[in-house]
């Protein structure tokens, strides 16, 4: 992965991948990891929204205005879990800037909102707090519940 993406991923989203795998936490919340035979696997996500903000029918305009998808030795987003509502995770990549991941984070009032944390504790807060808003879940109360694959929902 980190060889097509010319730039290394998170070493906790590679952490949570091992641990879980891709799928749905809280049935909810779509988690994107490493894995072509799945339906919630990273790379096949990014190539197609790179493929979308690259076509030219589209003119300039990105699904992630004000930023664009990464491509490769760039700068640009790579969406790592959606949200049943629409809700995005992303990271900010930078080629030259390796080891740096701030996340960007889109839910329904469509604005982008930057977190300089890892992927693990993000995800957490969406998870648990209740007041990690408007990017969390927890005042829904769903309960902590993971599903293995994302079924056609991603």
């Amino acid at each position: 992965m980190d060889e097509e993406l010319r730039v290394p991923l998170p070493t906790d989203h590679k952490e949570l991948f091992e641990a879980f795998g891709g799928g749905v936490f809280s049935d909810s919340v779509f988690f994107l990891a490493r894995d072509e035979d799945a339906s919630c696997d990273l790379l096949t996500q990014w190539r197609g929204d790179l493929a979308v903000d690259r076509d030219p029918r589209y003119g300039s305009v990105s699904a992630v205005d004000p930023y664009s998808v990464y491509a490769p030795g760039g700068k640009g987003l790579i969406t790592w879990g959606t949200t049943e509502w629409g809700d995005e995770y992303c990271w900010l990549i930078d080629a030259q800037r390796p080891g740096e991941y701030p996340i960007l984070a889109r839910a329904e009032d469509n604005d982008w909102r930057r977190y300089d944390t890892s992927t693990s504790e993000f995800l957490y807060r969406v998870l648990t707090d209740a007041d990690f808003q408007p990017s969390g879940i927890a005042q829904y109360d769903l309960g902590a519940t993971f599903k293995p694959d994302c079924g056609d929902d991603n």
